[in-house]
Formats: C-alpha cells, structure tokens, sequence
C-alpha cells in the first residue's frame, strides 16, 4: 500500500473544510463589514432578511446567481474571464500552509493545516499571494479601459512597493525562531507561554506587516486602484455578477489570511494563558484552542473594517512615500537590531524599548522635515508675490 493513501482522506476533508468555511466566511464578512459601517455612522445597517439580517449574505448569493453575466464587447473575452479566476485561486492557495489549530492535537480525521511540515511556509505564502496582482492587471488591461488601466497600474506599483517591507517585517521573527516553517513559530511561542509572543519583541515589525498587508490587499484606506472619485471602479469597472464577486472572494480571502498570520507570528495563534497552552490535554481542548485562534483572528477582522471607515483615502504620492521612506527604512533597522541581539546573545526583550524608541525617533525627524518643507515652501510662495 502506497505510503500516501492513509493521509488522502484527511486531506481531503480538510480542504473540504478549509474551501467551505472560506467561502461562507467571506460572505458573512461582507455582512459584518455592513453591520460595522452602519454602527459606525449610526445606521442600522441590514436587519431585514432573517433574524438580524443573518440571511442577507444567502439573498445575495441568490442574487448574484440569477444576474446575467454581461462580457463587454471591446474586450478580450479570454483574458476577461480568467483573471478574477487567478485572483481567488493564488490567495485561497497561499492559506494552504497556514495552521487553523493545533496541528500535533487534530483528530485522525482532520487535519488542522491542508499542508503540513512546510519549512517554506512563509516564502511560499509570499510567493504566492504576490500572484494575485496578475488577476488585477490582467482584468484591467483585458478590459480595454483606460480607468481599468490605471486602476491595475496603481494595483502593481503598490503590491511590488509594498512586498519590501512586507517582507523584511517577518525576516526578525525568522531570525529569532530559526526557521520559516509556520507550525514551529506557533509552537516556539506557545511552548513559551504569553511573555514570548514576538509582539513583545518585536511590536514595530508587526505594525509595519499589518500596515503592508492591507495595502498588499487593497484595503481602505489604501484602495487606489479602485477609488470610484479618480477611476469609476478602477481595475474591475468592467466587472459585474459572479465575475465581480470572485475578485472580491479573493480580497476577503486575503484578509483572512493576513489575520491569522497576523495572530501566528506576533500573538501566539491559538496559545493563550491557562486554557490554550501546550500543556492542555483535557476533553476538547483542541476545539478551544481553534476559538482562541479564531477570537484572535475576528479581532483583527473587526480592527481592518474599523480602519476602512475611520482613516480617508491616502494620495498615491503618499502611498509611495509611507513605503520607500519610512516601511523600507524602518523594517531594515528592525532586522539590523534582531541581528545585534542574536549577534552579542543580548535577551530579547532589548527590542522592545528599541523599537519603541527607533518608532519615536522617526516620527520626530519626519515631522520635522515635513514643518521645515511647508515653512520653506511659504517662504518660496511670498517672495513670488
């Protein structure tokens, strides 16, 4: 019997699940990221279809089935048609190294990650999920319009700015866990306990990976290649019906794996103090360590939709500049320093304070600078009157 036969069921019921709950997942997302807004600008938001409006995502479903899907006639049909298809794929892809729970703890049925022992689990993500830009290029440019153009322009401009810091900001935590293998730098934390979480050593590294995620996901406020005031609906103006909704599966995909790898790197995953440690082996445990992961990922859900309807849109220029002048600069200082403690065998916790302080002192130095530009710019302005 072929080695691989034992483990095709898990397997595949694992994807079964992984598929299932994504799916279900960004359809209820939409919902909540509606229910928010409405909180947000004191609306009551959808409460209509079912009980609190629980069945409005299932309306919309049957909805979206039932539209006719219009292909324009000035665009490439194939190239059309394939691209919000590579958009949803590469991210579902990319959450196939990603652990949902305790790996070592799942039943023989299930598998808590679709592809375990991956030691090039973070590069493969990245190698992956840098893919769906060519989904948004390629609906831009098949599209035949010049505001999908510039919309799929901005959308690959950005991801490759943005991969930079993106990158170099889990480079400090590869350094200090000796491996880019998801599972063991959950299990280096957890085997830690709350004090090693690498959000204690590193809170500069996490802020610039969740900051460059979003923008890697094209999120609010950093949506420049869909804004609706420049570009009518930027890369997918062309876009309608279940065409429309893959792009957006993909987006919402994105955002649930920037949540768990989020809560992986820098807050443990699933450990969490006296009822989700290493230790815990009593009846279901391996269920409350799935919650305690999850509850970890639902907040960082609720912190992006809170960002999209607190923070206005960024000018492109802007968005540039917060990459090449203070991501890129900032993320290699941050490695430079995990480099020095690893170097000279200094605890970790020294990272701490330097991370605050190298956060701070930017911050003043840039402030500075933008005063000393307008002040040099007003000076230019009178003598020209």
């Amino acid at each position: 019997m072929n080695d691989w036969l034992p483990s095709l069921i898990p397997t595949l019921i694992t994807i079964a699940v992984v598929l299932g709950a994504i799916l279900t997942g960004c359809m209820y997302l939409v919902l909540a990221e509606r229910k928010v807004s409405a909180w947000m600008q004191d609306r009551i938001g959808p409460n209509r279809v079912g009980p609190m409006g629980l069945f409005q995502p299932v309306a919309d479903g049957i909805k979206i089935l039932l539209k006719e899907g219009v292909i324009p006639s000035h665009v490439d049909k194939w190239l059309f048609l394939i691209a919000p298809a590579i958009s949803m794929f590469t991210t579902m892809l990319a959450f196939a190294v990603v652990p949902f729970g305790p790996v070592d703890q799942a039943p023989s049925w299930l598998r808590f990650i679709i592809a375990p022992n991956i030691d090039i689990g973070l590069v493969f993500i990245f190698a992956v999920g840098s893919l769906a830009v060519y989904g948004v290029i390629l609906g831009g440019w098949a599209s035949n319009n010049k505001y999908s153009a510039l919309g799929s322009l901005r959308a690959s401009a950005q991801v490759v700015s943005y991969e930079i810091p993106l990158g170099m900001s889990v480079l400090g935590v590869v350094l200090m866990s000796h491996t880019l293998n998801l599972e063991k730098i959950l299990s280096l934390q957890a085997e830690g306990g709350i004090a090693h979480w690498n959000i204690w050593y590193q809170p500069l590294a996490a802020l610039i990976f969740y900051v460059s995620s979003l923008a890697e996901s094209n999120r609010l406020p950093f949506d420049l290649s869909e804004c609706e005031q420049e570009l009518v609906g930027g890369y997918h103006t062309e876009y309608g019906g279940l065409r429309m909704v893959l792009f957006f599966v993909g987006e919402y995909t994105h955002l649930v794996t920037i949540s768990f790898l989020t809560s992986i790197l820098f807050f443990g995953g699933w450990n969490f103090p006296w009822i989700a440690t290493p230790e815990s082996n009593y009846f279901g445990a391996w269920l409350v360590k799935i919650l305690v992961l999850l509850a970890k990922v639902l907040f960082s859900i609720f912190l992006i939709m809170m960002i999209r309807w607190t923070i206005p849109r960024f000018r492109f220029d802007q968005l540039m500049e917060l990459t090449w002048k203070v991501f890129l600069p900032l993320s290699l200082a941050n490695v430079v320093a995990v480099m020095f403690v690893l170097q000279f065998a200094w605890p970790p916790i020294v990272l701490l304070p330097f991370s605050i302080l190298l956060f701070a002192l930017f911050g003043f130095f840039t402030v500075t600078a933008k005063r000393m530009e307008l002040s040099r710019r007003r000076r230019a302005s009178l003598v020209m009157q």
